[in-house]
């Protein structure tokens, strides 16, 4: 697979990216515990057809954060990934997994003229109550209470039992014995990235909101796990009820990290998608 490593200069900070292919440019954005190498499924099929551009958000590997200091925040990343657009020939494809999807979602209710689709995969983080109850569903937990897991894993980090932390994070996140069944190269990244927690449990963005996601006029495309657990698939359907122009895949045999255990299948969905657009 041939592809490169570019730095891109963003708000004052060098964005690492993976680079592959050429033509429209198509952005993956990783989720929690993760960075560009979360992709690796997929930039080889993608790069085929487009630009595949794959950012490290601000603060994950290859940076070595010790969680210190400003930059980790949901807004500083939307914020970094619209300056990244802006260096690119729009408008671009973007696609988002997890908390990735969140602030995916969060670029394109604030620019949706630089982009020609949005593809949210399970998308997590923190939604208002009524973008469910307008969809007559009922709501998750409070994002309040949702985060004591984070805390949690993040004191066991803290005290020295990483795995441990890292374990409850992603059991939780996807499921009871998903972190046993990773592959090494996944806890290896989930590893690099564990400080990342900090700035996780200290964001407090605010929700979107039923408005807002009504209002957007762009093809969306949601992409869920057949076994993915709570909140994500009320998450998607509430989505695709929400918004104006969305349609719903669901991968079969999957949990939440769809894209690594079922990625021919992933893959496949995307570019259907996206090659409307």
């Amino acid at each position: 697979m041939n592809f490169e490593i570019v730095k891109y200069r963003v708000n004052d900070y060098e964005l690492t990216c993976q680079v592959s292919g050429q033509g429209v440019p198509l952005l993956l954005v990783h989720g929690s515990l993760c960075d560009y190498r979360y992709w690796q499924a997929q930039v080889e099929a993608l790069s085929a057809r487009y630009r595949v551009i794959v950012p490290s958000l601000r603060h994950y590997f290859p940076e070595q954060w010790v969680g210190q200091g400003i930059g980790f925040s949901t807004e500083q990343h939307v914020d970094d990934l619209l300056a990244l657009i802006d260096q690119l020939p729009a408008p671009v494809h973007l696609l988002g997994h997890s908390r990735g999807g969140n602030i995916c979602l969060r670029v394109a209710l604030m620019a949706p003229h630089k982009l020609l689709s949005l593809a949210l995969a399970d998308p997590g983080g923190d939604f208002a109550d009524n973008v469910f109850t307008g969809a007559n569903i009922e709501a998750p937990v409070s994002p309040v209470e949702r985060n004591q897991f984070r805390q949690q894993a993040l004191g066991m980090i803290r005290e020295g039992d990483v795995e441990g932390g890292l374990q409850l994070f992603v059991d939780t996140v996807s499921g009871a014995g998903v972190w046993s069944r990773s592959s090494a190269q996944f806890r290896e990244m989930a590893t690099a990235n564990a400080m990342t927690l900090v700035g996780q449990v200290a964001d407090h963005p605010a929700p979107i909101n039923r408005e807002s996601i009504s209002q957007l006029q762009l093809p969306v495309l949601l992409i869920g796990g057949a076994r993915s657990p709570e909140p994500f698939p009320r998450i998607l359907q509430a989505l695709q009820l929400s918004l104006a122009d969305a349609r719903l895949v669901t991968i079969p045999g999957a949990s939440h990290g769809m894209n690594v255990i079922r990625p021919a299948s992933f893959n496949r969905a995307v570019l259907e998608f996206v090659d409307q657009y």
